[in-house]
């Protein structure tokens, strides 16, 4: 495979304001029933939705936001359980936000965007809570609350408004309290129990306030500020200690304990050097965090009696510590930070100290990337803009590649810059093979433009023009689009689960305009039994929501896979056959068409188009047989491989030898299956080669795939810190790292060398006493040679994937051995039969690329080895084949961010 390795093409990362979990903790009775995600508000208004079911750390979803928006703070508001009949329902989790405006929002998760939204008579609001529904009784007994639902927002001008959330609605009620002085500002907010609301102001004040009535119960001071400070103290945090104590962090640097019944000052704790801006507390409440713009999170327990002492305090994050979440349950404890750095870091919570942290990305987990490989173009897109590179020649047509001077830095160029008009995000784009069509689409509309050279001797320079799209369509807007290889159809995903199909209409000149006809064949999914504890609590129907969206190489199939592990299918057919055999071809009167469910209200047509060439898409006849996956999926790929005859949705061949698409899905649990989806079963590859047969390498990656790419047999497949490949015409034969039929090749360390990942409860492994030292990281300057550097750091969590897990120096002429070796082996395969050690190679992997933004297309190219006979079975999918690509690579160091505080005794790198 030839690489162009890319870090010119722009992504640039955006702060994280704010994170929340929809749970604080579950108990051992609750189990896996309660849906606990995690929601981390950024800075451009995105809202990312992650999973951390044991540990995975799935990013499902993002709501994108808008121009000049942003999220500064998030809540969840998890209702009551419920009983319906004799089945307990799990209480809705809905998903509130704030950003420095005087509105309040709430988000729709099935549908990806704003669902309502609410304003009052009040300045911006700074802060936002929920008011528990626990509440004790004249008895002492404790109930539930079921009405009175109340959003508590504290404000620029020193009022605490409320906002009702009854009948899942969101409408403004009333100011509760109205401060005196407009200087004082309310900056934080916690609640000991339903009727008391804990308040950080600006004033260099702790007010505690009555709910019932608005009458404050206490006002706590901090005094002045040090010597040379602010004349007042900023409490940027808040925390009650399991509805007693409370802590609060502020702008000198302490943290202080605050008795919760007589509300004095119990202790203070000066730990950091610059303000605190977060805390977070264990349930137990015997753990605090706190995180502050020294770059420290510090760690702090309860020792004997009432006393508190720091435990001790480490620098994960490069900038401010400005927000904290924690969670715990599930056989998960951790905390949550996140700041201007962009990358959430998982530490561990229980078991500080003894398990190392765990930095997630922060590249999205579907790639913001296309490529037209006829044209040689690249698209990139973030916020509201799309860029489009070219990339000349291929890799073996440049030669001096390793001088600075070189073709490689003369062979990109960009061809263009759109802004999409609006004030919404782009949530996803799609362009032709042949570069000639462009569709982009925001939570609220769908563009395309035609794009085309404007002449043989201005190659480089495009001409652009819009392409009108069906107005009852583009005002849906879409979450996911999708271009069919043949460039005669796109699928577009609205609502999250909701398809529609668009025949694009092409003169036989491929220099004219494209056209999308008016009428769109619009696609319903097989009915799925949910229950009603899914369906109408927790999340509701957010599985539901469509993620995978992927057509067959010669475009007669269209799969698509959602968060629930459900995979539907469609064949393209002729009318005329269609009628003949007798098969409906309006879904809403199908028999398997869905009723009861999100997608059941898109609006019902005809798949049939009399102007569409007398084709149809039908309901793949087998599809209901397609094996449910245990999780949710990361990737949905068909390899290049088109099978031969007729149409394969007239088989009823079920042979293990069956000729058919192989549709390849990895989940988030890293389980790779390759189905055979006409017949609906796996194929024997995938029944022989079960993931417990995979090499330790693959299945200690905690990293989740995000794409693929196939070559022949061969796909590619790549995550954030990985690139590895998988032969699916060779069997795994084991994961002994001395037996040369393992058919495995690493270029990071020696053949079958295994990466202990252990039992943690949710972020890195567990650490190893005596592994601290210097590492070597090598910098790549684009244009200069490479830099490596020394630093006198920790010892590298081996599950930290924002830098390269480099060699020690004792090791590494061994590390570069086998780098050769590997790609000696890769070399031997593409010559010959034999591959490494005389053997063919089924799995290759390596770590020398990340963090990676993802990886298109750019060409197939034919083997040089392979001859002319070889072409009809290259064509097929049979043969040796190379790829030419484009890997994209965004590394953080190479990102402008904002100032940070450096200590007088410290210097900045």
């Amino acid at each position: 495979m030839d690489i162009h390795r890319c870090r010119f093409v722009p992504y640039p990362p955006s702060a994280i304001n704010a994170v929340a979990f929809s749970y604080s903790h579950v108990t051992k009775a609750q189990g896996n029933k309660v849906p606990v995600r995690l929601a981390i508000g950024r800075a451009n208004g995105d809202i990312e939705i992650w999973n951390p079911s044991n540990g995975i750390w799935h990013q499902e979803k993002i709501l994108h936001g808008g121009k000049d928006r942003s999220i500064d703070g998030l809540v969840w508001v998890t209702e009551p359980d419920q009983v319906a009949g004799k089945e307990k329902v799990i209480g809705k989790s809905r998903l509130f936000s704030i950003g420095y405006t005087s509105t309040v929002t709430e988000w729709d998760l099935e549908k990806g965007r704003p669902k309502k939204q609410a304003s009052g008579s009040h300045s911006d609001i700074w802060c936002l809570g929920t008011q528990p529904f626990v509440t004790t009784t004249k008895d002492g007994q404790t109930g539930v609350i079921q009405t009175g639902k109340k959003l508590v927002a504290g404000t620029m001008d020193g009022s605490l408004v409320l906002y009702s959330i009854d009948d899942d609605d969101l409408v403004f009620d009333r100011v509760l309290v109205k401060s005196s002085s407009r200087k004082t500002k309310m900056v934080s907010i916690a609640f000991q129990n339903r009727n008391i609301v804990v308040v950080g102001c600006s004033d260099s004040a702790i007010r505690v306030y009555d709910m019932r009535n608005g009458s404050m119960i206490r006002k706590m001071t901090l005094g002045s500020d040090l010597a040379g400070g602010a004349k007042e103290i900023i409490v940027w945090s808040v925390k009650c200690l399991n509805g007693r104590d409370i802590v609060s962090g502020d702008s000198t640097g302490q943290v202080c304990i605050w008795d919760g019944k007589t509300y004095t000052q119990a202790q203070r704790l000066q730990s950091h050097k610059q303000d605190v801006l977060s805390l977070a507390t264990s349930v137990d409440g015997l753990t605090i965090v706190s995180g502050g713009m020294d770059r420290r999170t510090v760690l702090y327990r309860k020792t004997s009696g009432s006393r508190w002492s720091k435990v001790w305090h480490r620098r994960y994050h490069s900038h401010d510590v400005k927000t904290l979440a924690s969670f715990e349950g599930l056989g998960i404890s951790v905390v949550v930070s996140g700041g201007p750095d962009a990358n959430p870091i998982v530490m561990p919570l229980r078991e500080a100290g003894m398990e190392n942290h765990r930095r997630l990305s922060q590249l999205p987990q579907s790639p913001p990337l296309q490529s037209a490989p006829g044209a040689r173009l690249v698209v990139s897109w973030w916020d509201r803009e799309v860029h489009i590179w070219r990339l000349r020649k291929p890799l073996r047509d440049i030669v001096n590649f390793n001088e600075v001077d070189s073709d490689v830095s003369k062979n990109r160029k960009l061809l263009a810059r759109i802004l999409v008009k609006g004030e919404a995000n782009i949530t996803s784009a799609t362009i032709s093979d042949d570069g000639s069509l462009l569709v982009v689409a925001t939570t609220s509309d769908i563009k395309a433009f035609h794009l085309r050279s404007r002449d043989d001797v201005k190659r480089d320079e495009l001409k652009i023009s819009k392409v009108d799209v069906p107005p009852k369509i583009a005002a849906l807007g879409a979450t996911n689009l999708k271009m069919s290889p043949d460039g005669l159809w796109f699928c577009v995903i609205q609502e999250s689960s909701k398809i529609t199909l668009l025949r694009i209409l092409q003169d036989a000149d491929a220099d004219s305009k494209p056209a999308i006809h008016p009428r769109p064949a619009k696609l319903k999914r097989l009915e799925r039994g949910v229950p009603k504890r899914i369906a109408f609590g927790g999340l509701g129907h957010y599985d539901r929501s469509i993620t995978q969206v992927t057509f067959s190489p010669d475009t007669k199939m269209l799969a698509v896979a959602d968060m629930a592990g459900y995979i539907d299918t469609w064949v393209l057919r002729n009318s005329e056959h269609t009628l003949q055999e007798g098969t409906d071809a309006q879904p809403e009167d199908d028999a398997t068409s869905s009723s009861g469910e999100s997608d059941s209200s898109a609006d019902s047509s005809d798949m049939t188009d009399s102007n569409s060439f007398g084709l149809v898409w039908t309901p793949n006849p087998n599809g209901s047989l397609v094996p449910k996956l245990y999780d949710a999926p990361t990737i949905l790929s068909f390899s290049s491989h088109i099978p031969a005859g007729t149409s394969p949705a007239t088989r009823n061949d079920v042979e293990d030898k069956v000729d058919d698409y192989v549709l390849l899905t990895v989940t988030a649990k890293q389980q790779v299956l390759t189905l055979h989806p006409t017949v609906g079963r796996l194929t024997p590859w995938s029944r022989r080669n079960p993931v417990a047969r995979f090499p330790a390498e693959f299945r200690n990656i905690r990293d989740l795939v995000k794409g693929a790419l196939w070559s022949g047999t061969r796909v590619w497949l790549y995550g954030t810190s990985f690139l590895l490949m998988i032969d699916t015409s060779l069997d795994i034969a084991g994961n002994d790292p001395t037996d040369p039929s393992s058919a495995m090749v690493s270029v990071n360390g020696r053949p079958g060398q295994k990466r202990k990942r252990g039992v943690d409860t949710g972020a890195g492994n567990r650490m190893e006493i005596g592994t601290a030292g210097p590492r070597r990281v090598e910098r790549h300057v684009e244009g200069e040679a490479a830099q490596e550097i020394d630093f006198d750091l920790p010892a590298p969590d081996p599950m930290d994937t924002d830098e390269p897990s480099q060699p020690e120096d004792e090791s590494e002429s061994e590390d570069s051995e086998d780098e050769r070796r590997g790609e000696l082996a890769l070399r031997r395969q593409r010559e010959g039969p034999q591959g490494y050690k005389g053997h063919a190679i089924g799995f290759w992997h390596t770590y020398k690329y990340r963090p990676i933004l993802g990886i298109v297309r750019l060409e197939g190219v034919k083997d040089e080895q392979a001859n002319e006979d070889d072409a009809a079975s290259y064509l097929n999918g049979q043969g040796k084949q190379s790829l030419e690509v484009a890997l994209v690579e965004r590394p953080l160091w190479e990102v402008d961010m904002a100032e940070r505080y450096v200590a007088e005794v410290e210097s900045e790198r």
